[in-house]
């Protein structure tokens, strides 16, 4: 499992580690390998120097993902503290894949940089958010971003424009796999208790209408188009259902959380049972929004 033949490194690779305790919902298996690049060099000179044959997985700080309990096999990639930097230019700002969405929002209200309060609403990283094209509160990624620069898995490295990626609703439309390693986003001037007054009335909506206490991977499944993904479950009779320590929250019931004692395959077998009772009862066919990675079956 760990003999692969791996290129020098920078950075650091961790053998059999343990995903589950790296993501929201707090389980899973081992990756065989985890790499922790230095920087967006070492990064590119390892996917350059690459077996091909090896599997290639990216994640972020694991918050809409659920790890299967069978674990991910090849070589796990988590871009570490490299990545993890804000910097702006006027109000253009910068920043590094790592960074944690909230913590562009502090350093946007210290600027007095309005624009970006929607990320206070979501969790995760700049390099997910890129990614996915991530929303709230009537706003998402695509609406700021100038730019991104990323990686390809054959270590091509481009700048990459907005419509370059092609978005669309929680998704990009680009033909092949890239690693984000950087956003450029466009903010505007803003009175600092605006931003702070904004940020709060988002955070208190989060505490009241989310179980963000709980162990969760976010929303579970994408909004259909005109269609609100939560109604359908709960039209469905799904709020509360359990299997194991599975549970769909009676808060919030397109969050599904860890009650305790819950494994993967409860989780993503829940996941499978709701959206089969939706379809039942309603004649819509949810589409995931947290990401399944792992040995087994997709969803």
């Amino acid at each position: 499992m760990n003999h692969y033949n791996l290129p020098e490194v920078r950075g650091r690779y961790r053998y059999n580690t343990n995903l589950g305790k790296m993501c929201w919902f707090g389980v899973g298996g081992n990756a065989d390998v985890l790499f922790i690049p230095a920087d967006a060099e070492d990064l590119q000179d390892f996917l350059l120097k690459m077996d091909n044959s090896i599997p290639i997985t990216v994640i972020g700080v694991g918050s809409n993902l659920l790890i299967r309990d069978s674990g991910v096999r090849g070589v796990v990639i988590r871009l570490g503290a490299g990545f993890n930097y804000i910097n702006h230019n006027g109000y253009h700002i910068i920043a590094g894949a790592a960074v944690l969405d909230l913590n562009v929002v502090q350093y946007c209200l210290e600027y007095g940089i309005s624009g970006l309060e929607f990320l206070a609403g979501i969790p995760g990283t700049i390099g997910g958010a890129i990614y996915m094209n991530s929303g709230a509160y009537n706003a998402e990624i695509s609406n700021i971003l100038l730019e991104t620069k990323a990686i390809s898995l054959k270590g091509e490295l481009k700048v990459l424009k907005k419509d370059d990626l092609g978005y669309k609703y929680r998704n990009n439309s680009l033909d092949e796999e890239w690693i984000f390693i950087e956003g450029s986003f466009q903010g505007q001037f803003g009175d600092y208790d605006v931003i702070a007054n904004n940020i709060k009335d988002i955070q208190n909506s989060r505490l009241v209408t989310q179980p963000i206490k709980s162990k969760t991977g976010g929303s579970t499944f994408k909004n259909p188009t005109g269609l609100s993904a939560w109604r359908l479950i709960d039209e469905a009779k799904c709020r509360g259902l359990r299997i194991g320590g599975a549970e769909v929250s009676t808060q919030h019931c397109n969050f599904f959380i860890n009650s305790g004692a819950t494994t993967a395959n409860d989780l993503e077998n829940l996941i499978k049972v709701v959206r089969n009772r939706v379809l039942e009862k309603t004649g819509v066919l949810l589409e995931p929004e947290i990401k399944i990675i792992g040995e087994g079956i997709d969803a």
